[in-house]
This record gives structure tokens, C-alpha cells and sequence, in this order.
């Protein structure tokens, strides 16, 4: 497993689980060049790795997920051009994580804001601690969000929700993020791991190639060249084909567990 100099990676080889930390404690975990393309590393690794089975995004200490982007690195950029291809950049990593095989569920234990926000909605899920805070305050810079928070806002919580906090730069606890539909779950913020590892402990007992499939029919939803319910259509047939539907089947008849290969 590779190192990282931004990131924490650990594997959990019992259930497959591998927990991704930001961690730049001292910047409250910022996103930089070098931390995006880490992630961008880390999940390809996970993807590629037979034993990782669904991932965990988090930050380290107890006050940020992620803060921001690192705003001294944002202020040095010398040209437009070169802003829209740090903005490129960053949409590719984040979509990496968005169309992920295997489940990735954001575990926010602090502030959400700018990317760090923008890199939770890109997750499957989030769990929020109680302590979290979410928003996009980038036009109190004289910016946009660049990692696709305008689209991925609105598609979690409507356009005008989604307007009114992109405008107003506004920051919403938890409970009310949970409220309206940006977060799944909120719980103490001493609970926020187990809570995060057990949910996706009782998702990894599912069929995996079915999981993935359900990930890659609702994100066909979103897509400009994909129709969703062809796409629905063709996975429920790729699925009828597997020894994982014969599996589930058969486990289902006989009253057992079922022991699923992802095949």
C-alpha cells in the first residue's frame, strides 16, 4: 500500500473496509494540489485492490473534515487558464469518488466547507457528527465552487435551496443539513466511525456486483449521454446472468445467509 503525505489509509482486512483520513490538522485539513491528487491516488489504489470492498472518507482531529481549499495556494494561481484546469482537476478526482464500484461513505466529523463539502456530496453518503458544519462560501472570495458543488448541491437538495446557500455563502448545522437531505445520518460525535463502519459493514454483506450496479443506474440519472432506465434495464439483465443472483436466490429458498463472490 502506498504512502501519502497528506493522507492516512488503513485497511481493515476483516471487512474489507479501508478508511481514507485527511489529515493536515494544522490547516484543518485544506485541500491543495497535492492532497487532491493524493486522493485521486488513493481511491485508484482501493479500486484496484481486491481486498478493499467499500471505503471510508474522513478527517483527522475533531474540528474539520475539510475546512476549504488551501485559499494561499488558490490566491497564487497566475492565469485563468490554469484556474479552470486546477477546477478540471479537482471535478476528476471527485467524480473518481462519485462513480466508485464499491461504496465511499464521508464520515464528516467538523466543518464541510468549500471542497470539503463539495467532497462529501461527491461520496455515496454522508454521516454527519453532530458537531459537523456544511457550506459553500466561495463567493465571499469572489469564487465558485470548482469541484462541482453547484451541480451536486442542487441535485441533493433542489435548485433553490441549493441557490440560497451557494448565494448567501450561509453555513448549516448538521440537524438541519440532515433536514434537508444533504446528510443521511447524524449522531454523537464519539459514535461517528462505528456508526459509519457498521452501516457500511451491513452494505458489504450485499451482493457486490448488484452494488455496484445500483451505484452506476442512479448516477446514469445524472448523465447528459446515458439513459437511466436503459442502463437500470441492462444491469437487472447483468445481474439475472450472475452466480451472485443464483446465490441469492438459493440462499433466499434454503432460509440461510447468503455467501456472495461478486461474480
Amino acid at each position: 500500500m502506498a504512502s501519502f503525505e497528506n493522507l492516512l489509509v488503513e485497511l481493515d482486512a476483516e471487512t474489507g473496509i479501508q478508511t481514507i483520513t485527511l489529515n493536515r490538522p494544522t490547516k484543518l485539513n485544506a485541500l491543495n494540489a497535492a492532497t487532491i491528487t493524493e486522493i485521486g491516488q488513493a481511491m485508484q489504489q482501493a479500486l484496484n485492490d481486491k481486498a478493499v470492498r467499500g471505503i471510508i472518507l474522513t478527517g483527522s482531529g475533531d474540528k474539520a473534515f475539510v475546512a476549504g481549499a488551501d485559499i494561499a495556494e488558490l490566491a497564487a494561481i497566475p492565469s485563468e487558464a490554469l484556474a479552470r484546469r486546477a477546477s478540471e482537476q479537482g471535478q476528476e478526482v471527485f467524480c473518481m469518488i462519485e462513480e466508485s464500484s464499491k461504496p465511499v461513505i464521508a464520515a464528516v466529523n467538523g466543518f464541510a466547507l468549500g471542497g470539503g463539502c463539495e467532497l462529501a456530496m461527491a461520496c455515496h453518503m454522508r454521516i454527519a457528527s453532530d458537531t459537523a458544519r456544511f457550506g459553500q462560501p466561495e463567493v465571499n472570495l469572489g469564487l465558485i465552487p470548482g469541484y462541482g458543488g453547484t451541480q451536486r448541491l442542487a441535485q441533493l437538495i433542489g435548485k433553490g435551496k441549493a441557490l440560497e446557500l451557494l448565494l448567501t455563502a450561509d453555513m448549516v448545522k448538521a440537524d438541519e443539513a440532515l433536514r434537508l437531505g444533504l446528510v443521511n445520518h447524524v449522531v454523537p460525535a464519539a459514535e461517528l466511525l462505528t456508526f459509519t463502519r457498521t452501516l457500511l459493514s451491513r452494505i458489504l454483506t450485499k451482493a457486490p456486483l448488484a452494488l455496484s450496479l445500483c451505484i452506476d443506474s442512479v448516477n446514469a440519472l445524472y448523465s447528459d449521454t446515458r439513459h437511466g432506465y436503459q442502463v437500470e434495464a441492462n444491469a437487472f439483465g447483468q445481474c439475472f446472468a450472475s452466480n451472485d443472483f443464483k446465490e441469492g436466490t438459493q440462499a433466499f429458498l434454503e432460509k440461510r445467509p447468503a455467501a456472495f463472490k461478486g461474480n
